[in-house]
């Protein structure tokens, strides 16, 4: 020990100090990069997706089969990706004329185009619980960029359900019949409930926005 100490004296403050930063940072960086990043699975039961039309005869349903998928590259709730994809061949109105006519190539056309389907491009906060889901919104084989506005609950527990909305023009895809003697407007309103729990990683940051 007379020989250590008089070095431990001399020793200059800064290199003290760095070397306490190099064993700090050997120590804790493992630990921050086993967090990960948040991992979310989403639940069939008690989720939906749906649409409604205006027309001269009730005209709205739901899709039976699909797939959604959230996922995130950090814990910034920003750089979440959601990805949907719907059987057209689900759609269930609760009528078999209905649905048989959706089904043709004057609508959804699922012997060509099996799948609807879309695919988010840009995450933005808008509120404290609100996002604007920016994405390729693909049906009939005519893919165009849509935005899907969605409110979250269940913020800061790890669950909870995701809302959303959106809106299009049937006639910009290619649907340009009726059904017969059914007058359709053009826009369809689509909804989307989904049911998420986090299954492993950290929890998800948001931006704390002004007022909100």
């Amino acid at each position: 020990m007379a020989v250590i100490a008089p070095f431990l004296v001399r020793t200059p403050r800064c290199v003290r100090l760095a070397a306490f930063c190099v064993l700090a940072g050997s120590v804790l960086a493992p630990a921050s990069r086993a967090g990960g990043v948040p991992v979310f699975a989403i639940a069939r039961e008690g989720s939906a997706i749906q649409f409604s039309v205006k027309a001269s005869v009730a005209l709205e349903g739901a899709f039976d089969k699909w797939d959604a998928t959230l996922t995130f590259s950090s814990t910034d709730a920003s750089t979440g990706v959601l990805d949907v994809k719907v059987q057209a061949n689900s759609v269930d109105t609760g009528s078999w004329v209905k649905d048989g006519k959706l089904r043709s190539e004057d609508f959804f056309d699922v012997a060509r185009n099996p799948l609807i389907t879309f695919q988010s491009t840009r995450l933005v906060q808008t509120g404290r619980d609100a996002f604007d889901v920016q994405g390729n919104f693909t049906i009939r084989g005519v893919t165009k960029p849509e935005t899907l506005r969605l409110t979250v609950s269940g913020r800061g527990t790890g669950s909870g359900e995701i809302k959303g909305t959106m809106a299009f023009d049937r006639r910009e895809f290619g649907m340009d019949s009726n059904i017969p003697f059914i007058k359709v407007a053009d826009r369809v309103e689509v909804s989307v409930v989904l049911k998420a729990k986090r299954v492993s990683g950290p929890p998800l940051v948001f931006r704390r926005l002004v007022g909100g």
